[in-house]
């Protein structure tokens, strides 16, 4: 019989072979009274670098546990094989997580020869598709992360728009550097309103880092900008950041398909 996880989580990373940055998260999400995220080293970590992907679980709010709080979690790893299943990586391992021992995974994920390779499966479209399946075996420590996630949170109204407590900073800034950006905005139902303005708070955020540290597909990030600006706001300086991010992805792509080169000559 097939091993039951609680918690199973896709990740797509987007526009893999763009990534820069040597380690990058997953969003967060709960079980075992605990927040996780998977961490995934795009060109390897420790003795793998530069040969296999490396991929971790691991506890994102360790530091706010209480003291002498352990986990014992199972859990499985697989990087999906999109044109085979059956082609695909797969760990699965257990044990316990604590304090100085948070983080577990697998230094050889997959081979980036594999991985990168466009007609290999790993890789489609430029994304890379992780499953992460866990489960708790034993909690010891309890924490209020559950109570946390089903409180009923209070909204405040900023300009029109109800947004939560933690939104106001950034909503506040993003009109009094844009103050006409809802000028032609006329949405009324109160739900609609909230749905547009968390994802310009979104595209903004991702927007807002350096080009280093960007990994978002820049298809989506448009049809995001072109569904905004039908809907009436005026963001005339997030296209500008997207045709910068555009024509630098273009100069990376040549600087990326040199070092495929030269790492496949390698091996």
């Amino acid at each position: 019989m097939e091993d039951q996880y609680e918690k199973k989580i896709t990740w797509t990373i987007k526009d893999f072979s763009f990534v820069q940055s040597q380690a990058i998260n997953s969003d967060i999400f709960v079980v075992g009274d605990s927040k996780w995220n998977l961490v995934a080293h795009p060109k390897g970590y420790g003795e793998s670098i530069n040969k296999c992907l490396s991929l971790y679980l691991n506890v994102a709010d360790f530091q706010s546990l209480p003291n002498g709080w352990k986990r014992h979690i199972k859990y499985r790893l697989t990087v999906v094989n999109q044109m085979s299943e059956k082609l695909s990586e797969q760990e699965v391992a257990q044990g316990w997580f604590y304090r100085n021992s948070h983080s577990s995974g697998f230094q050889s994920m997959v081979p980036l020869t594999e991985l990168l390779d466009v007609n290999g499966g790993f890789m489609v479209n430029g994304d890379v598709k992780i499953v992460s399946e866990v489960g708790v075996l034993e909690v010891v420590g309890k924490s209020d992360v559950l109570e946390e996630t089903l409180l009923v949170h209070e909204t405040i109204d900023v300009n029109g728009f109800q947004v939560l407590p933690s939104q106001v900073e950034s909503v506040n800034n993003l009109f009094e550097k844009h103050p006409d950006i809802v000028s032609k905005f006329r949405l009324e139902n109160p739900h609609l309103r909230t749905t547009y303005l968390n994802s310009l708070l979104c595209l903004t955020e991702i927007l807002s880092q350096s080009t280093e540290k960007i990994s978002v597909d820049l298809a989506n990030a448009h049809s995001t900008l072109s569904c905004l600006t039908k809907a009436g706001f005026k963001l005339d300086w997030l296209e500008t950041k997207l045709k910068e991010l555009g024509k630098t992805r273009m100069q990376q792509l040549e600087q990326n398909l040199k070092d495929l080169k030269d790492l496949k000559q390698e091996f």
